[in-house]
């Protein structure tokens, strides 16, 4: 199983909203409350969150909709990037796709690909077209 940033983007994704207008970050922030109830810092981790919502605004997460024009983040971009990576079959794990998506920079990981990989194993992102 995933880590918890990675468990938090399973249940974001796949929340019945109810008719409800959600955006990724409303989905992101409940998932969150909900596995790190007790942590406030935990649930305001900036990196994986990102994540989630990159890969949410490129379209790429199964069920929520593509926003454009949403702000650049090197973490929005590391999943995206890490995405293609996946498709292309040259990387499966998060310290492969970590070092490939950060050009070899000596920074640490941040639960990016966690949050990538759970939704990759989930059979929760777009198939490319």
């Amino acid at each position: 199983m995933a880590n918890r940033y990675g468990e938090a983007a399973l249940i974001a994704a796949r929340m019945e909203t109810y008719g409800k207008k959600m955006t990724p970050l409303d989905r992101w922030q409940q998932a969150v409350q909900e596995l790190y109830s007790t942590s406030p810092s935990a649930q305001r981790k900036s990196a994986p969150r990102l994540a989630f919502l990159g890969l949410c605004e490129a379209g790429l997460v199964k069920g929520i909709p593509a926003i454009p024009n949403a702000s650049a983040d090197p973490s929005k971009s590391y999943a995206v990037e890490a995405i293609a990576l996946l498709r292309a079959g040259t990387h499966k794990t998060v310290t492969s796709l970590w070092a490939a998506v950060a050009s070899g920079e000596e920074k640490p990981h941040n639960s990016q690909m966690d949050v990538v990989l759970a939704l990759w194993k989930n059979d929760l992102i777009v198939p490319s077209l």
